[in-house]
């Protein structure tokens, strides 16, 4: 009899094991994962705020999980980082820049982005787009994928990257995507038929022409704004002076009859008239010097207001700063940094900033530890 493989939470629910109460507390802070989450960590994760000793429990964890990837010698050095990241990914379940999953989601990528045996590893891929997903610019790395054909034999890279097209509404664009994707085999080709099948669906009941073929097919502009086609011109003249003749006669129709335009007679303009009302008429504008007249001050120096010079001297000592408190606790915790040797190095530091701003960099510009070679 062959074993069920069952997901973490359903194998914890059978295993009827008694654990705290934590994931229903903070469950609003904990992010989804497509492959379920193991309810035990989880709960030890979520403690780990009020209880410092399961806070150095984690810590020390990540240590040596790191550390393995640096001391691996085995056939596959992929898998310590896939471990690695699974483990970020339980532990750290608000995720967040002090989980270091995008330093770490980087330096994996930038580790074997050259090597021939994973450039088709569905594994590799897959990090590559849980990358893609937490940066700002997605679509640079899907870029990066197709120029270095990494990942091009799967057919989820295609529907990965036709979905973020189909976001952006480059509606062309991903369409181009699937049928690249169906002309290389990409396996297996059922997923990717099927998935093309519903984009081609959603596209037709699409009610407008999206901005990308609004842009290609941009006609020229006149004076006022109104687009005038190349070919028919004429056309739309009499068309637009034929709706408004048939549009005319409804409009004058619905006011009940013609309009009376009033006249003006001798009379009114007699009885209306005013001597005050009457335009004045100039017979002469001036000499040059008269309507310059705003022009004549002549300019003089600011000696009135002076500006205050520091006295010379030795300045004045600067007051005391305050003390800012530091957690022994928070110090003794590594935290991972990014360098451009493509290896996970640890370094103390007592707040994170390192990483908070590695993480920020790397979510603006997903390639800037990447050659400039590569990304052509």
């Amino acid at each position: 009899m062959e074993e069920v493989i069952m997901d973490p939470e359903t194998a914890f629910l059978a295993s009827k094991q008694e654990t705290g109460n934590e994931w229903e507390l903070f469950k609003e802070n904990v992010r989804p994962l497509k492959r379920g989450r193991d309810v035990k960590l989880l709960n030890d994760s979520l403690k780990s705020n009020s209880d410092l000793q399961i806070r150095n429990s984690l810590a020390q964890t990540r240590r040596k999980l790191i550390k393995a990837i640096d001391e691996y010698e085995g056939e596959d050095p992929l898998q310590p980082w896939l471990d690695c990241i699974k483990w970020i990914q339980d532990a750290f379940p608000p995720g967040g820049d002090s989980s270091g999953l995008l330093v770490i989601f980087e330096q994996c990528v930038r580790t074997f982005w050259h090597d021939d045996c994973y450039k088709n590893d569905l594994r590799y891929l897959k990090v590559w787009l849980e990358y893609a997903e937490n940066c700002d610019d997605a679509e640079v790395v899907y870029s990066f994928l197709d120029t270095n054909s990494i990942g091009q034999t799967h057919s989820l890279f295609y529907i990965s990257y036709a979905n973020h097209l189909e976001l952006k509404n480059k509606i062309k664009t991903a369409n181009e995507m699937y049928e690249c994707g169906i002309s290389r085999n990409a396996q297996p080709i059922e997923k990717l038929k099927s998935a093309y099948k519903k984009f081609f669906v959603r596209s037709m009941n699409r009610p407008k022409a999206s901005e990308e073929e609004l842009m290609e097919t941009r006609q020229p502009v006149r004076s006022f704004g109104t687009i005038l086609a190349r070919g028919d011109s004429g056309n739309r003249t009499q068309e637009s002076s034929f709706d408004i003749a048939r549009k005319r006669p409804k409009q004058e129709g619905g006011q009940g009859g013609s309009l009376k335009v009033f006249k003006e007679t001798g009379k009114s303009l007699s009885h209306g008239s005013d001597s005050s009302l009457k335009p004045s008429t100039w017979h002469a504008l001036g000499a040059r010097a008269e309507r310059n007249k705003e022009n004549n001050a002549i300019p003089s120096k600011w000696t009135s207001n002076k500006i205050p010079q520091r006295a010379f001297g030795r300045a004045a000592p600067l007051p005391p700063c305050i003390e800012v408190f530091v957690d022994e606790e928070e110090c003794s915790e590594s935290h991972i940094v990014s360098h451009g040797g493509g290896r996970v190095q640890l370094r103390d530091n007592d707040d994170g900033k390192d990483l908070k701003k590695e993480t920020e960099l790397l979510r603006e510009n997903p390639l800037r530890h990447f050659p400039p070679s590569s990304l052509r």
